[in-house]
């Protein structure tokens, strides 16, 4: 079964102050998602089977600068985690968030499209 905290809004109602904290959240998620060098960044590091501990800005073609300040977006609302091993940083997806996110995205797109059809 999945936590409560990923899943709260499938059982039951949330308080006016949960689906704010919710909705702050998830906007979160789609401001930092809107950027297509982010999103490169997340595809990469989720399709590897461990933590990635290489240089990224090589790898990825990314200038370092850009890399850092969106690595530290990413990390600022949880979709990755870095864990220093000097002198490198690996660099993994926060699996926990991830799901989350992906449970928050699923959930709304699913009950916007359920009131549409509701109302028709």
């Amino acid at each position: 079964m999945l936590e409560e905290k990923s899943t709260i809004f499938y059982h039951r109602e949330l308080t006016p102050e949960e689906e704010r904290e919710q909705d702050r959240r998830m906007a979160n998620f789609a401001k930092v998602l809107a950027n297509p060098t982010r999103l490169r960044i997340l595809r990469f590091l989720a399709h590897q089977k461990e933590c990635f501990g290489g240089n990224l800005h090589e790898v990825m073609g990314i200038p370092r600068a850009t890399l850092s300040q969106n690595l530290q977006m990413l990390k600022d609302v949880g979709l990755i985690h870095g864990q220093i091993e000097h002198p490198k940083v690996k660099y993994c997806i926060d699996r926990e968030n991830w799901d989350s996110a992906r449970n928050m995205f699923a959930a709304f797109f699913s009950d916007c499209v359920k009131e549409k059809d509701d109302k028709s």
